[in-house]
């Protein structure tokens, strides 16, 4: 029998939200047991700076900024499809490496473009080291595995691991699809299952999960404490 994991197609919600929602999702990944695939949208232009990353990083006017709970470079989502997959603790996906698990998923990101006609191939570059990564740019600085094409980046992603498990966020740039945020979420979702080799289940966020979310949202991700001043070394 096919593997199960759970799908939510979400909507486009405010960033301090999505950040939430995806640690939230993180935290309680025992109470689903199985891995959770959502895609998702933003409500306004927004830049998202990785765990590690200055504010200074991000641009100053016009987009709203929040810091995410995974590493890599500014991430602009204003014209992306972004996605999320929590992988509970004990899965076998845990027991590979970074780079490994960043090549599984960007292996599905790639059937999906071929859908599009669009040819691409994994980086197999490492961050060169004089690059600052607390500036970094996540789409003009590519990374070992990453989905390049055309001498462009189409997809990037960043992890974090706790022992709950890993939460992969990426980001696939919408010109993949003719700017067709619709048809990108089918294709993503059809070759995650076929890569992955499982069926998929709707994930369905009880009242109780959004209100702890949307109280993780407006205690953490929107504070100043965390976005502009939070400890990065």
């Amino acid at each position: 029998m096919a593997e199960i994991w759970k799908l939510w197609i979400d909507g486009s919600r405010d960033p301090y939200l999505n950040m939430a929602i995806d640690e939230l999702l993180l935290n309680r990944s025992g109470d689903c047991a199985v891995p959770v695939l959502r895609i998702y949208g933003w409500d306004r232009p927004s830049v998202s700076i990785g765990f590690v990353q200055v504010r200074e990083a991000a641009p100053a006017e016009n987009y709203t900024i929040v810091r995410r709970p995974t590493g890599g470079g500014v991430v602009f989502h204003d014209h992306d499809l972004t996605y999320t997959a929590v992988i509970p603790a004990g899965h076998p996906i845990c027991r590979l490496d970074r780079t490994e698990s960043y090549r599984v998923f960007h292996d599905a990101v790639q059937m999906a473009l071929r859908s599009f006609g669009i040819n691409t191939d994994l980086a197999q570059v490492e961050i060169p080291k004089h690059v600052n990564r607390a500036f970094m740019q996540c789409f003009t600085t590519p990374t070992r595995y990453d989905v390049m094409g055309d001498g462009r980046k189409f997809a990037g992603a960043a992890q974090r691991r706790t022992r709950d498990g890993i939460l992969h966020q990426g980001s696939i740039d919408l010109d993949a699809s003719g700017n067709d945020r619709e048809k990108l979420t089918e294709a993503l979702a059809e070759a995650v299952g076929r890569s992955f080799g499982i069926e998929f289940q709707k994930y369905i966020a009880d009242a109780a999960f959004m209100d702890a979310a949307t109280a993780l949202a407006t205690d953490k991700y929107a504070t100043e404490n965390w976005n502009i001043h939070r400890k990065t070394t």
